[in-house]
């Protein structure tokens, strides 16, 4: 009897062989894109996160941007504040040193003050004769020197400032500048305020522009604003959006032959 042949082990049939694998072909692509998609998931979220934060620190700088336009940090006075005397020196620039001295006016000590002591509101609507010789007695207490050694001095004059558009380059008065660099004869500059920030008119608020933090000073009828008139008080005036500011600026010099007469009423 012919010996029989062993048969050779079945190698795997294709049919249900690879049916095994197969499934788990399917469960690997299956939890890969549930992978993908967790991590898609992930991606926009981080996306919309960095968009919402991008958003909000834009807005930030915005903010900052707009509500420093005009560089005010502080407000040395407020409109509805009442002042005595508010004084603040600084160190004097070197601007005097190109003009002639004059002993005991040439400023020495500088700075700032606004004060609402020097004149009633009703005589800031009535503007009395008298005004220009309070005003030079406060700021020669302020600074410790004699009232008689300081000359009214051109130009003083009377302002009145709203949004109509500037008609010369002269009408420009929110550009930043220096009274002594000028005009020359200034050595302490005052500013008599007869309208009221806020209420009458929008803007219009006096700014010293100190390095990395501004000053502003918020007009009302009678409040006076004084300082020493050289680049250690560079200023301007924001524009007035709304509404008439009315000022008088007064301005004194220690050379009599700059010095004028007192205005004339008629």
């Amino acid at each position: 009897m012919a010996p029989q042949r062993r048969a050779a082990p079945r190698g795997p049939e294709s049919g249900g062989t690879v049916a095994g694998p197969g499934r788990g072909g399917r469960r690997r692509h299956s939890s890969a894109k549930r992978s993908r998609g967790q991590q898609d998931s992930r991606w926009r979220w981080l996306r919309a996160l960095f968009l919402l934060a991008s958003a909000a620190i834009g807005a930030l700088l915005s903010w900052r941007y707009l509500g420093a336009e005009d560089g005010v940090t502080e407000v040395l006075a407020h409109r509805r504040e009442t002042l005595q005397d508010k004084f603040i020196e600084i160190p004097c620039s070197e601007d005097y040193d190109s003009h002639k001295r004059f002993e005991g006016c040439t400023p020495r000590k500088c700075g700032r003050g606004v004060t609402d002591a020097v004149i009633t509101r009703e005589e800031a609507e009535r503007i009395r004769r008298d005004v220009r010789q309070r005003i030079q007695q406060r700021i020669a207490q302020a600074f410790g020197i004699n009232s008689s050694s300081m000359y009214l001095t051109k130009p003083t004059f009377f302002s009145r400032i709203n949004n109509t558009e500037a008609k010369t380059t002269h009408d420009e008065y929110w550009h930043p500048h220096v009274d002594k660099v000028t005009y020359g004869s200034f050595d302490y500059t005052s500013l008599l305020y007869l309208s009221d920030y806020s209420e009458d008119f929008g803007g219009g608020r006096f700014v010293f522009m100190d390095a990395g933090s501004n000053k502003t000073v918020e007009p009302q009828a009678g409040r006076v604003s004084f300082f020493t008139s050289g680049s250690e008080n560079l200023h301007r005036v924001e524009k007035v959006h709304w509404g008439t500011r009315y000022a008088i600026t007064i301005s004194f010099t220690c050379n009599p032959d700059h010095g004028i007469g007192d205005p004339v009423l008629t």
